[in-house]
Formats: C-alpha cells, structure tokens, sequence
C-alpha cells in the first residue's frame, strides 16, 4: 500500500483536480504492477534476475520486450511485456493471445476451483508476483462463490427430463467439533435434447429415501414437472420417494451396483463362474428369458449362495424395468455410471484435501468443479436422435402434455 505521503506527492505533482485525473494515474499504476507481475513471472520460469551474471541453468534467457494492449475494466492498457529466447513464456495472469484481462476475484476463484486452500492461493499470489493477499482477504472473495450456488441452486430447470440419475457421494467434513461423513446428493439430467446437466447438489448427514424425498420435492419447484426414467442405486425405500413426487416416472435399479452386491460376499474361486451366471439374467432379450436365468441361477447355487437369487427376486420390479425399452435405451439407464463418472472427478479434485473444515467450503468447491466440468458436456447423448424418437413413442401423451 502507498504512503500517505507518497499519494500526496502524487496529487501535487499531476495537480489532480478531478476522477478523470485519478483514472488516468490508476491506469498508469495498473501498466506498471503488470509489468512488474510479467517481470516476477519471466524470472519464475527461466529461473534468474534480470541481469545475473552467476551460472545459469537453462540455456533460455530474456530476449527485449514486446509491446501489447489489453482491455481492462480500467480501459486500454498498453504494457511492455518481456520475452525469451526460446519463445516459451506464457504468463498466468493472461496467455500469449488473450486481448482481455480478467480480474484478480476471478482468478483467485478459479485456483479455488482447482483445489487450492486459501493458504495455497495467497502463497502462490506473494512467490509469483510479490502480492500479498491475507486468508481472509481471500475469503472474502471466494465467499462470493455462496451466492453463485445458492442462485445455482435456485435457478428454474427444464419441464420434463427423459431421465434422470441420482447418486450420493461421501466427504470428511467438521461439523460441531467433530469429523462427521457427509453424504452430499447429485443428480444428472438428460433433456429432451440429448443434453446432460448436473441439476442440484445437496448436503445432508446420511443418505436416506426420506433426504431425497426433499432433493425431488426441490425439482418440483423449480419447474420439473415430469421425468420419464429415473436410475438409481439399491437404497431402501428409493422408488417410493420418487414415486411420491413424480408418480408416473419408471425407476430402474442400477445392475451395475446388483450385481457389484451379489459377488460381495462369493469366495474368489467362484466369482468367474458366479459372475457369468449373473450375466445370463441382465443380457436375457426380455424379462421372460430374464426370469428363467434367474430361476437357473438359483437351482445351481442356492446351496451356496441362497441369499443372491433372494436378493434379486426382492427387486425384481425395479431391476427389470429397463427390458421395457428398446436396445438404445437400455444402455443409457441400465447402470449408474454416468454419474458415478461425475463423482469421480469431484473426488480427483477433493482428494488431496482430505478433510473440509465446514459444509458451506465443500458445497462452494463442488459447485466450482461442477460448472467448470458441465462446460466441457456439450456432445449429445450417442445416437440421441434414436432414442429420442423411441422416448417419443413410448411416452407420446406425456411428452406433448408438457411441449
């Protein structure tokens, strides 16, 4: 920060009268910071000052100055940036090319967004470019990402989704001087469009149908209106949670997570063989052949593994729900696994935090991971045009109901 008596002298000398005269010094200020920044960053990489004369490492070495202009929200800046011989400095506050410059807030949110602490953040911000910004001062700024999310999380959604996938996923969160699991509920969209979007993402201590009752209800008043097919995994009590909101939505229970179970407890020398038995039941052309897998499944291992066919009789309906729909279809909504690739992404991020110090920090990283990975979706769901003619079909009242 300038001294006081260092800005009076300022205003003295430039007889600042008026804030045209005070844009005009802050916009010579801000030239000179970044090129100051540009100078700490050039140094950073080739790995000595301006005009060593020790031994040096690399080869690579300064090489004069370029000139460029950048728009700002200061207005035009023109700035001597330095270069290198090898032609391999690519600054990090603004690349080779960029003509804009977006402001410090924005990039202190982004590192954020890569998983970096605001201890992280603020010794990076002082090593590269000698600025020093305190936690809290970064705190602050990245406080504003609560507002982001809550509007996020308001936000209307589509009328109808063709399906939909709900899945939780678990974080080490302190909460009330302890370390308690946290399960925080996602859910993924698939419009009529063939268009996949993380619709939600919310917090609760445990996983229940009775939580996503509330998630569902949610849906409900930001415009959902109806869901054709809902995926989810094998939590009791699932399908008459979301029958309660949506009731003519058809829920199909992930195979993937059935059969993950049924091998669970099958000793090593048999999964193959079990595993193959299995297959037999979820490949079947239609819920009859299904059937009869499943019958020939328990006569040959009901002494060993009597607790396997049970399982899949118990759930049956929601199990074979997918047999209903053309071969497109069964794919897309047979597993959970669109989801679970969400979620493992997230916890890429995540991982070398280990453990977040409130609800309010995971929920403002999750949601800055979440944008910057839906940005990336912007292929259509493979051969969409096919299943969207099937869907069209099949649930034509609906469908036209909403249009």
């Amino acid at each position: 920060m300038l001294s006081n008596e260092v800005l009076e002298k300022i205003i003295r000398e430039r007889e600042v009268k008026d804030m045209s005269d005070v844009n005009s010094i802050i916009k010579e200020f801000a030239s000179q910071l970044l090129e100051t920044m540009l100078e700490a960053e050039l140094t950073s990489q080739i790995g000595f000052q301006k005009n060593s004369m020790g031994t040096k490492d690399t080869s690579n070495r300064r090489n004069g100055y370029s000139f460029k202009n950048l728009k700002t929200d200061l207005g035009d800046l023109k700035l001597k940036q330095p270069r290198d011989r090898d032609g391999e400095f690519d600054p990090i506050i603004f690349k080779k090319h960029q003509r804009t410059l977006e402001g410090m807030e924005e990039k202190i949110i982004q590192m954020y967004a890569h998983g970096m602490s605001e201890r992280d953040i603020a010794d990076f911000l002082e090593n590269i470019y000698g600025t020093v910004f305190s936690v809290q001062a970064l705190s602050n700024i990245i406080s504003k990402v609560t507002e982001l999310y809550r509007n996020w999380m308001n936000s209307p959604l589509k009328p109808i989704y063709a399906i939909i996938f709900l899945d939780a996923i678990h974080f080490n969160v302190k909460k009330d001087g302890t370390i308690k699991k946290m399960a925080v509920y996602s859910i993924m969209g698939i419009d009529l469009g063939g268009n996949k979007d993380i619709l939600g993402l919310w917090i609760a201590e445990t996983e229940s149908a009775k939580y996503w009752l509330k998630v569902l209800n949610d849906l409900k008043t930001r415009n959902v209106r109806d869901i054709l097919i809902c995926c989810v995994d094998g939590l009791t009590g699932f399908k008459q949670a979301i029958n309660t909101v949506f009731k003519e939505t058809d829920v199909q229970r992930c195979i993937v997570h059935q059969v993950r179970n049924s091998l669970k407890f099958v000793s090593y020398k048999n999964k193959k063989a079990v595993a193959a038995s299995l297959k037999e039941i979820y490949k079947a052309a239609d819920e009859n052949q299904a059937e009869l897998a499943l019958d020939a499944f328990e006569d040959k291992w009901k002494d060993s593994y009597p607790y396997i066919a049970k399982s899949w009789r118990e759930n049956w309906t929601e199990l074979t729900s997918f047999f209903k729909y053309p071969k497109e279809i069964r794919k897309v909504i047979y597993t959970t696994n669109p989801i679970e690739n969400y979620h493992r992404s997230l916890r890429k991020i995540t991982k070398p935090k280990g453990l977040f110090p409130n609800e309010d920090s995971l929920l403002k990283l999750l949601y800055l991971i979440t944008i910057k990975l839906t940005k990336k979706w912007t292929m259509k769901i493979r051969n969409w045009g096919l299943i969207y003619s099937q869907l069209d079909i099949l649930f034509e009242d609906r469908i036209k109901q909403i249009d």
